[in-house]
């Protein structure tokens, strides 16, 4: 968890992202650059209970600790400028880089990338929706099965210039009912690597100790209790699951 410092010292706001739909600032603690998510600034869900969006995304963090894939940035509860909300160190990514693309369907490469879905854009050409293949965006897409994640747009990713891949947005996660809903189903069916397992493995493992012990504080039972049997059926399965369900199983819009 952060230090009293990026807990106790005065947080400054230097700007706001208004693409976000929830209240998004830009701040620094000190020398470092920070987003912050006030918990007044979070628009009702008929889906999610209200106020506990901030908690879900310091949730998710801890449970990306366990994995131990840093995938999502630290993030910690704390007071700011509009009350208390949710905190995280920004990322400075490359712009160079699209962990997830739009092309034409007739121009997706036939490696190193693997194709989602097709459709149509303004003017009725089909296009590909498509993501890279590289282990740092399974492990991505691994954190999402286990965290439920109902909002992985492509957005939602950061490229870093020495290809690690964050995610960022964490809200809407850790329902008791299934909600994922993602770009990243290229995987779909294939076996989990020994260091995914592995991963899985550690927050299984962790929800009997200090992993459960710190969620019991941000999330109800019942959503820790779905946490752990998300991990085991993906523990028993061995493989990346699936669409199911009557839910849209990508969010909208995609970006």
């Amino acid at each position: 968890m952060p230090g009293p410092d990026l807990v106790t010292a005065e947080l400054t706001l230097t700007g706001r992202i208004t693409t976000a739909s929830n209240a998004t600032f830009l701040g620094s603690i000190g020398d470092a650059a920070v987003v912050y998510k006030p918990i007044r600034g979070e628009k009702p869900l008929w889906d999610f209970p209200d106020g506990f969006l901030a908690h879900r995304e310091v949730a998710a963090y801890l449970v990306s600790e366990v994995l131990g894939w840093n995938v999502v940035p630290r993030t910690w509860l704390r007071d700011g400028p509009f009350g208390g909300g949710m905190v995280q160190l920004w990322q400075q990514t490359d712009p160079d880089q699209d962990a997830v693309d739009l092309m034409p369907a007739d121009e997706v490469p036939a490696t190193g990338w693997k194709h989602v879905l097709d459709g149509q854009d303004e003017e009725g050409r089909i296009v590909a929706l498509i993501h890279e293949d590289t282990p740092a965006l399974r492990r991505l897409a691994v954190f999402d099965v286990v965290v439920n994640n109902a909002d992985r747009k492509g957005d939602h990713i950061l490229e870093m210039a020495d290809g690690h891949r964050h995610g960022v947005d964490h809200g809407l996660t850790f329902h008791s009912d299934h909600k994922l809903r993602t770009v990243l189903w290229g995987w779909i069916g294939e076996t989990l690597t020994a260091e995914e397992i592995d991963g899985v493995d550690r927050v299984r493992e962790g929800l009997k100790g200090e992993l459960g012990r710190n969620l019991a504080e941000l999330l109800t039972a019942e959503e820790v209790s779905s946490l752990a049997a998300r991990c085991a059926a993906l523990r028993a399965t061995g493989r990346f699951p699936g669409p199911r369900g009557e839910m849209p199983a990508v969010p909208w819009p995609l970006f």
